[in-house]
């Protein structure tokens, strides 16, 4: 865990410089398996690796085409002990049924939201669910462990009680950001959405 917590307005940045992937996207940190184990265990088939994040958004919007939204194009890369999937305008990561199976011996810290601003974090630990909510809900909240994290929930920026300002909405994908980076130690940077060459591979998603 870094000393500092980060908090929303720290990934303001991110919807801001980032739209195309920030409108609709789910990011996945998983700790304790590479992307070849996380891709076995969701049973993938790898695609060529894709440069930058607007490849990655390009052909996850070609391959929806291609196969009527059967299968999710899944950009992925190592960060120290862990591995992030990048989904454009997918949802498997918070997919309970998909990811808490997938979750077994590792961490796995997911977040998404999509074009209706309809969104989900979920954190697992080796396929228990410890919390889950809506970003933009956050006083809703369910999993095993689902209000030990309030305080620092309350620090990145959301607004946990029922009394939410209608104003800060437009903060739950930053605060959503923070949060993953608070349980993960991972950040999510513009230098890594813009220059990492992403392993690719597909995953049928029904």
């Amino acid at each position: 865990m870094s000393g500092m917590t980060k908090t929303g307005a720290d990934y303001a940045w991110f919807e801001n410089d980032f739209p195309d992937i920030a409108e609709a996207y789910c990011f996945t940190l998983v700790r304790g398996l590479s992307p070849a184990e996380l891709i076995s265990r969701l049973e993938g088939r790898w695609e060529a690796p894709l440069q930058g994040i607007a490849e990655v958004v390009d052909a996850a919007f070609a391959q929806y085409d291609l196969e009527g939204g059967a299968r999710q194009l899944i950009g992925m890369t190592t960060l120290g002990a862990w591995t992030l999937l990048i989904e454009p305008n997918g949802y498997l990561g918070v997919t309970e049924e998909r990811a808490l199976p997938a979750s077994a011996g590792a961490s796995w810290v997911s977040h998404f939201v999509n074009v209706n601003a309809v969104g989900t974090f979920l954190w697992a630990e080796d396929q228990v669910l410890r919390l889950c909510f809506d970003p933009m809900f956050p006083e809703d909240r369910w999993g095993t462990t689902p209000d030990e994290l309030l305080d620092v929930m309350t620090r990145i920026g959301f607004h946990v009680d029922d009394d939410a300002p209608e104003a800060e909405i437009n903060l739950s994908s930053p605060a959503a950001l923070a949060l993953a980076e608070h349980l993960t130690g991972v950040a999510v940077t513009p230098a890594l959405l813009q220059d990492t060459t992403f392993s690719c591979a597909t995953v049928r998603i029904r």
